[in-house]
């Protein structure tokens, strides 16, 4: 089955090889119009000079930035998002303005909250009543230009607790803001046990961004088993009409990990919006 929906690459795993500025650039010359990054600054505030920076290189290369990722904490050491966590509340409220003004200098207008690990000596109710509260502000804030904030489950974080797609949309529904949607990333998904299938034919409507890698591995399509270009066309036909990000570490160098995607299919313009 065919999809006619449009794909976009993930900085932060993908072009790793380069510097992270050089990779807007390294995207274009790919072929691609389309970028999303995890949280690009090593701390929740980033610097003037550091935030010019940054949107100057996606600005140079030419392409949109349509996701990105509020501060995280320590991806490689194992956080997983600060949004429900007690002593690191205040850090992720002070990032979001950070995060909406990148936002707004560049037209994105999704932005991926991760929920956050469980933490020793506060109970899960605890930390979910603060999660609602901090993706409700966060919402509030994305709504003033227009924005989405986006709600996760991920794999191979043993303390992060939402693993299916059912997870995730208690804790959009507790958060109560019309703005918050499902980021339905069909590698963790499928990797997590989640009969994808299933969470296309429930949550489509809800869905508003989607992420994409093979299984087993999480390189590109074709490395894996996952019936990835079934499920998109499934998905677009339930109504989704969003971008699909490119979220899969490369079994090659980053460039020859495209070639299982016609370079026609790269540019934005040449699917239907």
């Amino acid at each position: 089955m065919s999809h006619q929906l449009r794909y976009e690459v993930n900085c932060s795993i993908l072009f790793t090889e380069l510097p992270l500025l050089e990779r807007p650039a390294a995207v274009k010359a790919a072929g691609f119009d389309a970028v999303e990054f995890w949280w690009p600054f090593a701390g929740a505030v980033p610097s003037d000079k550091e935030t010019d920076a940054f949107v100057a290189a996606v600005q140079d290369a030419g392409v949109s930035l349509v996701g990105l990722n509020f501060f995280a904490g320590d991806m490689p050491g194992g956080d997983r998002g600060l949004v429900s966590w007690p002593a690191r509340s205040s850090e992720f409220r002070d990032n979001i303005e950070a995060t909406i003004g990148i936002g707004e200098r560049l037209g994105c207008t999704a932005f991926n909250a991760l929920y956050g690990n469980r933490v020793d000596g506060v109970s899960a109710e605890e930390q979910d009543e603060l999660g609602a509260e901090n993706l409700a502000l966060a919402a509030r804030a994305a709504a003033r230009i227009g924005g989405t904030v986006l709600v996760e489950p991920v794999s191979g974080a043993e303390r992060y607790p939402l693993l299916t797609a059912a997870d995730a949309v208690a804790v959009i529904d507790r958060a109560s803001e019309a703005n918050i949607g499902l980021l339905a990333d069909l590698y963790h998904l499928a990797v997590n046990g989640d009969d994808v299938d299933a969470v296309i034919a429930a949550y489509a409507a809800r869905t508003t961004h989607v992420q994409i890698a093979d299984a087993p591995g999480r390189n590109e399509p074709g490395t894996g088993d996952l019936p990835l270009g079934r499920q998109l066309a499934a998905l677009e036909a339930a109504g989704y009409s969003g971008w699909v990000g490119l979220e899969y570490k490369p079994a090659t160098t980053s460039a020859a990990s495209f070639d299982w995607l016609p370079r026609e299919r790269r540019g934005a313009a040449t699917a239907t919006r």
